[in-house]
């Protein structure tokens, strides 16, 4: 199988065939399948296990007191789930699956190993956990100053990008199994004004939602109504045109 996290941290730099064969056996050695709607690891637990996403879909989410969720994050191949846990003693907020998924377990202790020691490895997790830290700081721009045009296009154009960093997809189609409800919780929306942006969106020609499927079908225009900028992601390789992985993802940014 394709290591979707190996491909998402080589936009950072590149690895040797050895690190490579290490990434591989890591996310090999203990896999584990969720349901949709399952709990990754819930809010105020604690694992000795941090978890790569590989296939499918999840998220970060905080339900509050009264019943409301609010969606941090969405979680795409090869994106580690909880990776602060080893050091805290408790989440502090839950990782959800939205779809099947599964994820490779990592061993607290391996992972100690991978982020203390001095390596190319290391580096692209350090690195990956500002991307991450980039993702959320974007939601929080949502919520505080973009409009809900600007939130659902920034979204709706992040995810294919994301997407293809890790190898998920080779176009501007992907799978799209995230619901009005899903979005939004993410963007602190009712769901009957989501329907709305995304009406208008496939009216115009921006996208098509179809069979659980988006495709973006006019780029330049999704982008600039979400004043997209992909500086958040910080896709090194892609943007410095990078012929070993800039055909990913060079399109879109």
């Amino acid at each position: 199988m394709k290591n979707p996290w190996a491909m998402k941290m080589e936009q950072f730099t590149s690895f040797t065939d050895g690190e490579r064969a290490r990434l591989d056996a890591i996310i090999t050695f203990k896999q584990r399948v969720f349901q949709a709607q399952e709990d990754v690891i819930a809010d105020g637990a604690h694992s000795e296990y941090c978890h790569v996403l590989l296939t499918g879909l999840a998220c970060r989410y905080k339900l509050l007191p009264d019943g409301e969720r609010q969606i941090m994050a969405f979680l795409v191949p090869g994106d580690l789930c909880d990776a602060e846990i080893f050091i805290l003693k408790r989440m502090d907020h839950a990782v959800g699956t939205l779809t099947p998924s599964t994820t490779a377990m990592i061993h607290s202790s391996e992972m100690k190993t991978l982020l203390r020691e001095t390596s190319s490895i290391s580096d692209a997790l350090w690195w990956g956990t500002m991307t991450d830290l980039g993702v959320l700081r974007e939601r929080i721009i949502d919520q505080g100053r973009r409009d809900s045009s600007e939130r659902v296009a920034h979204l709706l154009y992040e995810m294919p990008v994301r997407y293809r960093v890790s190898g998920a997809t080779s176009t501007n189609a992907i799978d799209f199994p995230i619901t009005q409800a899903d979005l939004a919780d993410a963007t602190g929306m009712t769901a009957s004004h989501v329907n709305r942006v995304l009406q208008r969106f496939r009216e115009d020609g921006t996208i098509e939602l179809r069979n659980k499927t988006l495709t973006v079908t006019d780029p330049a225009r999704l982008r600039s109504l979400g004043q997209f900028n992909p500086a958040y992601l910080h896709l090194d390789r892609t943007e410095a045109n990078d012929p070993a992985v800039a055909g990913r993802v060079g399109d879109l940014i």
